[in-house]
């Protein structure tokens, strides 16, 4: 069996290499001879997999390392009798801690309470109801917009027009989707854009496309009130320069690059392909995840909660080294700006999730016991 997968998959051999030959090759250069002989293939978002790459090709399973599928045409794939999977939610708590310490930055520089601002998610699937459930735990004001699950389920969501109207921070966590009633191409173009509250603080962590980002460009260079946090780009790997230095925060596509979401998704991808055989699966990624550098903090109870709150997370991840790296690759041609791009992602160094610290609170705090389990850390009795 010949097993053709994007190199920036980890644990490709301790999942795979029972199953045959794994032969790794850059994502983006994926192409129709690449996949002619191969029996399955597995990619990240970077590579289209439709008709043109597979047709006349031997592959039967298509794994994707990532939660979206916009990039898989899966009519296609049922047309073929071509089996799939994607791995939903493998790094949604990593996107999470990337939307905390984005908060964190901007909070910091605008000398913002964050507990008295109201937050509006757009997007209620596995990463946006996670953020949903970490904003509420922490007691902050929460609107939340989703119309699909509104429409099958009804429930406590509001429109998109009041996330505007009311909401001083927006986070984006929509799929992508191009075409029919709800499209999310451009969902926030230059007159949505136009229409944000007075110092809204914008946050896309979903995908380019969801933000014009041309009409993104030209409100910030209008109205130096509002602030946008950015990890996806339209035409990436290629990204619009002067729309990264109007950011507060400029990232290439990592805000889910935790390593336990990246080896999460390869092992949502191996047990995906364990059932399509029809055998058991004897690999855990429990048994794979080194220890964290950061394993274990121990708070007194009178801590500052605000300075625990940004302890926790940034004691974890920061974005702003991400923010930095990614502004030093800004630099030369177009097609140097874009192997840059690619390098950042394939050699992205270790990061953790905040869920897997272990908080020692010493002494009698409710409310640090309360941002403890709302970011999901183990509250270990002191």
């Amino acid at each position: 069996m010949l097993i053709v997968a994007d190199e920036n998959i980890p644990l490709l051999d301790a999942f795979f290499e029972s199953f045959g030959e794994i032969r790794r090759v850059p994502g983006r250069s994926i192409d129709r001879a690449t996949v002619e002989q191969a029996d399955v293939l597995l990619v990240r978002s970077v590579t289209n997999v439709n008709r043109a790459l597979l047709e006349g090709s031997k592959v039967r399973f298509v794994g994707t390392c990532t939660i979206g599928t916009d990039h898989l045409d899966l009519d296609y794939f049922q047309q073929a009798g071509i089996s799939w999977s994607s791995a939903p939610g493998c790094n949604a708590r990593g996107v999470v801690d990337y939307v905390l310490g984005s908060l964190l930055t901007l909070a910091e520089i605008e000398g913002a309470d964050l507990k008295q601002r109201t937050y509006g998610v757009v997007g209620a699937g596995e990463v946006g109801g996670r953020l949903v459930e970490v904003l509420k735990g922490l007691g902050w004001n929460v609107l939340v917009c989703d119309p699909p699950r509104q429409s099958a389920e009804g429930g406590d969501f509001v429109s998109l027009e009041q996330v505007i109207e009311r909401c001083d921070v927006i986070s984006l966590h929509t799929p992508l989707k191009k075409h029919g009633a709800q499209s999310t191409w451009h969902l926030f173009d230059r007159d949505r854009l136009s229409q944000l509250k007075p110092g809204t603080w914008l946050i896309n962590a979903s995908r380019g496309p969801v933000v014009d980002n041309a009409a993104l460009r030209n409100v910030l260079l209008q109205r130096e009130d509002l602030q946008a946090v950015l990890d996806v780009w339209e035409g990436e790997p290629e990204v619009d320069v002067a729309l990264a230095d109007l950011c507060v925060l400029a990232t290439p596509h990592i805000a889910g690059y935790s390593l336990d979401g990246k080896q999460r998704g390869t092992a949502q991808i191996y047990q995906a392909f364990c059932d399509f055989l029809g055998q058991p699966a004897t690999v855990s990624l429990s048994e794979l995840l080194p220890a964290p550098w950061l394993a274990q903090v121990t708070l007194n109870a009178q801590t500052d909660p605000a300075w625990a709150l940004a302890m926790l997370c940034r004691g974890v991840y920061d974005p702003r080294r991400d923010d930095a790296d990614f502004r030093r690759s800004l630099v030369g041609s177009v097609s140097e700006q874009r192997a840059a791009f690619d390098a950042l992602r394939k050699h992205y160094p270790l990061r953790r999730e905040i869920d897997g610290l272990q908080v020692r609170v010493e002494g009698e705090s409710v409310e640090l016991q309360m941002i403890v389990a709302a970011l999901g850390a183990t509250s270990i009795p002191a």
